[in-house]
Parts: structure tokens; C-alpha cells; sequence
């Protein structure tokens, strides 16, 4: 399934905040974390991330050093800073109200599961 390009900008903020909330990363690790979290479904390029580790840097959300590979050579490690938890916990309550929305119609539509015939969360 092809992810629409405007939920994939609309998301990609808050997932990069989430997977350095996890701890400290460098950019192939964060594009394997994405496809790992969504089982595949999001594969983001070097040209999606990397403009937005910049934004996020300069905005004071993430910090950034360069540290060591295995292999010898230089990777730039992203870390969230004081300002970037705070705006990710931020972000995590209001999508939280727009999953919890989204659950809501969706379980309405179809009896209370969602398109895989799955409970939705929350609903019966």
C-alpha cells in the first residue's frame, strides 16, 4: 500500500521525535527504525530525513555530534534535546486525539472494527 504523501509529512516530525526518545541515533539507523515500526509500510529516503533532522536541529529539538562507525568512519548521532522532549511530548498527546478521533469515525462505520475486521482500539 502506497502511504500518501501528506501523512507521511504529517507523521514524519513526531516519528523521528519518538525514535530519539527511544535514545540516541544516526540516520540509516532511524530509516531502518521506520520501516521496522511500521512493518514495512513507510520507506523514507535519505533526501526525507536528513532535511528534517536539519529543521528539527535548528529549531533547538534535536542535538547533534559526530561519533565513530564500526567500520572507522564518521556518523553525525541526533539526540533529543530539553525543547524537543517537550515538544514531543506535545506532539504525542495531540495525536493521540486524532487516533482516538480517527478510531471513533471508523468504528462507527463499520460495528466497531477497523478495514482488517480487527477490534478497533477502544471499541467493542
Amino acid at each position: 500500500m502506497k502511504i500518501g504523501k501528506d501523512l507521511v509529512a504529517a507523521a514524519a516530525t513526531p516519528m523521528v521525535l519518538g525514535i530519539l526518545a527511544e535514545g540516541e541515533s544516526y540516520g540509516y539507523a532511524i530509516l531502518q527504525r521506520v520501516g521496522e515500526l511500521s512493518g514495512g509500510e513507510l520507506e523514507w529516503s535519505d533526501g526525507m530525513l536528513y532535511p528534517l533532522l536539519h529543521r528539527l536541529e535548528r529549531l533547538g529539538h534535536v542535538e547533534s555530534s559526530w561519533g565513530a562507525s564500526p567500520s572507522g568512519r564518521p556518523r553525525k548521532h541526533y539526540r533529543l534535546s530539553q525543547t524537543g522532549r517537550a515538544v514531543f511530548a506535545e506532539q504525542r498527546q495531540q495525536w493521540a486525539v486524532v487516533s482516538r478521533a480517527l478510531q471513533r469515525v471508523w468504528s462507527d462505520r463499520d460495528g466497531g472494527t477497523d478495514f482488517a475486521g480487527i477490534p478497533a482500539f477502544g471499541g467493542a
